[in-house]
């Protein structure tokens, strides 16, 4: 057995960041960036990038830490916010351990909000929850057993420009990053999703053919549909119609009755919620004007 060596150099504790960009594509840019990772003594720990040729866009994530002690990340940005200049790109810096902020949104349907709470308990989601916002108080109970606060906002024709300005200021007072609709059955207006724009996401289910209206499980179980499926997205005023993140699907057959295709179908919309959730938090989602760049 080998004594160890109380001589031998001790490894410096090593802070890990993620710089995530996207810009007009041309030569130099991943030059530019190793380069500046080399200057600030920053090892890669995990490198993508994909050019989109239809749009002439370049989009990269880069994880990396620091060796040799640590530095300041507000530093680092507005150091790199020099090279971002050259190429007008639209880029982020952010520490690994600094855990994005979430606020969830249901109605009466809680597999979804029960998925991102339970993936939230056991240290699988990777972000804080800040509270659940909800038009009923079915879940107030809920949350209390997670210690989180319960926002009861009835929503009526009348009432919906007051309770979205609302919905607004708890984002603000919480500091949200993101805005999680987790079956949250209100359509927002087209002024609260350009307010959220990029910091919202919603699940709906999407099935081939696709039902719309009241009961899809059964309007898909008249027509015997073989695959059902769910599709995550972020929001915007286009209802349901936003940049795709995720989406799950499951077959079926024809022994399959309407309340065994709701359940099959509770569980890829929790499926897909959480994975595009996950996604987010580890900033590997870009947008690329109506569609999305989901580095795995």
């Amino acid at each position: 057995m080998t004594e160890p060596n109380p001589t031998a150099p001790v490894a410096d504790h090593a802070r890990e960041y993620i710089l995530t960009l996207t810009c007009a594509e041309r030569p130099g840019i991943v030059h530019d960036v190793s380069g500046f990772l080399v200057e600030h003594d920053c090892d890669i720990v995990e490198n993508q990038q994909f050019g989109d040729r239809d749009s002439g866009r370049f989009f990269m994530r880069v994880h990396f830490q620091r060796i040799g002690g640590d530095i300041d990340i507000a530093l680092l940005r507005a150091r790199f916010a020099e090279i971002a200049a050259r190429s007008d790109m639209e880029w982020g810096l952010y520490a690994v351990d600094d855990r994005p902020r979430l606020l969830l949104m249901v109605s009466r349907l809680g597999h979804c909000l029960n998925d991102l709470l339970y993936r939230w308990s056991i240290g699988a989601l990777g972000a804080e929850i800040t509270g659940i916002v909800s038009n009923h108080p079915d879940f107030a109970g809920l949350a209390a057993a997670h210690k989180l606060p319960y926002y009861h906002l009835p929503i009526t024709p009348e009432t919906k420009p007051e309770q979205e300005a609302r919905l607004l200021e708890i984002v603000a007072e919480n500091q949200v990053d993101l805005v999680v609709l987790a079956r949250y059955m209100q359509v927002l207006s087209p002024q609260l999703c350009d307010a959220l724009a990029g910091r919202a996401v919603n699940i709906h289910h999407s099935f081939l053919p696709s039902f719309a209206g009241a009961r899809p499980y059964h309007q898909a179980y008249e027509r015997g549909v073989k695959l059902i499926g769910a599709t995550a997205h972020f929001v915007t005023p286009d209802l349901d119609e936003g940049p795709i993140i995720e989406q799950e699907v499951a077959r079926v057959d024809h022994t399959g009755t309407p309340a065994e295709l709701t359940a099959i179908g509770r569980e890829v919309e929790s499926l897909a919620l959480a994975h595009a959730v996950q996604a987010i938090v580890e900033r590997r989602v870009l947008l690329n004007g109506n569609r999305t760049v989901v580095f795995r």
